[in-house]
């Protein structure tokens, strides 16, 4: 995934690159390899990890059983394995996919969801991350975002080797080519964020395709979350680690603030009333901005992409 899981992936990998670089054992292929082979490490145990940070526990059929309802059915719909129901201790309203061959998948709901969502949009809720295990996105992200980080983190090993050459041209020459890598990597990591995006929006159709009126119970969800979201954010201690893993999440906790402006004038009025108050808003140059530089959709453009399902 991106964001916070990129930047400890990168890092990690600048650890093998200082390593090697001081033992002056450095060289592409073996960074590669390392990069590659942590990489694949990291991705069969970020499960256990996941739910280390955000304190989940199977969900027993005996505690709900109407949500395992909805989840076999919408399983069965998706034609996928039922995966295990997962139930994420925190008060972020949410929810978010995720898993690996040795865990399995997994869906995970939150306290603050449950609390904050009434059951047809927790529904919807649930089709959108099913779609995100349909579409085998967990797998596909994981991939794309070792390219940037390993374009990053080669490129600053070579300038680091550069940096104590023995010879000056050649260590500014591995300088300039480092530079150039890192350069790349940005690039990629636009292109990266922008297929995380797109990916939100083939889940949420993916919603409103298994859903009974899927469209419109998602659309008050993601309203409802955006909005519980920036209540919370002000106030809540840890904020960092709770949206640590924020890509995996249905909406970005730490964009609330942002989206919610487009969601105030409405917060007293009935939920068909705050999502068509944010469909009447326009998204500004500085949200389109804002955008390119997210893992999801403006809030507005994506309930507007919702209503067009209608």
């Amino acid at each position: 995934m991106v964001g916070t899981l990129a930047i400890i992936i990168g890092l990690s990998t600048l650890v093998f690159g200082v390593v090697l670089t001081l033992f002056s054992t450095f060289d592409l292929v073996t960074l590669g390899v390392l990069v590659v082979a942590f990489n694949i490490f990291q991705w069969l145990m970020s499960p256990y990890l996941i739910g280390a940070l955000y304190h989940t526990k199977e969900l027993s059929r005996d505690e709900n059983p109407k949500l395992h309802e909805v989840v076999e059915e919408l399983s069965r719909k998706s034609g996928i394995k039922k995966p295990k129901l997962m139930l994420a201790q925190i008060p972020i309203p949410n929810a978010f996919a995720y898993g690996s061959p040795v865990a399995g998948n997994r869906i995970a709901v939150t306290d603050g969801m449950l609390k904050t969502l009434n059951p047809g949009e927790v529904e919807a809720v649930i089709g959108h991350e099913l779609g995100h295990l349909k579409h085998r996105d967990v797998q596909v992200m994981m991939f794309v975002s070792l390219l940037p980080a390993l374009f990053t983190y080669v490129g600053y090993s070579l300038m680091l080797s550069g940096s104590y050459g023995r010879q000056r041209d050649q260590g500014s020459g591995g300088a300039a080519v480092g530079i150039a890598l890192m350069a790349f990597s940005y690039v990629l990591t636009i292109f990266t964020l922008y297929l995380s995006r797109t990916r939100e929006y083939y889940a949420d159709r993916h919603s409103a395709s298994t859903v009974e009126g899927g469209s419109q119970k998602l659309s008050t969800g993601l309203a409802k979350i955006v909005q519980a979201s920036k209540s919370m954010g002000r106030n809540r201690k840890g904020k960092q680690s709770l949206t640590s893993f924020k890509a995996l999440f249905i909406t970005d906790p730490d964009r609330a603030e942002i989206d919610s402006i487009s969601i105030s004038a409405a917060a007293s009025s009935n939920d068909q009333a705050l999502v068509q108050e944010i469909l009447s808003k326009g998204v500004s140059t500085p949200d389109r901005i804002a955008e390119v530089f997210s893992t999801h959709p403006n809030i507005v453009k994506r309930l507007k992409a919702l209503s067009e399902l209608d």
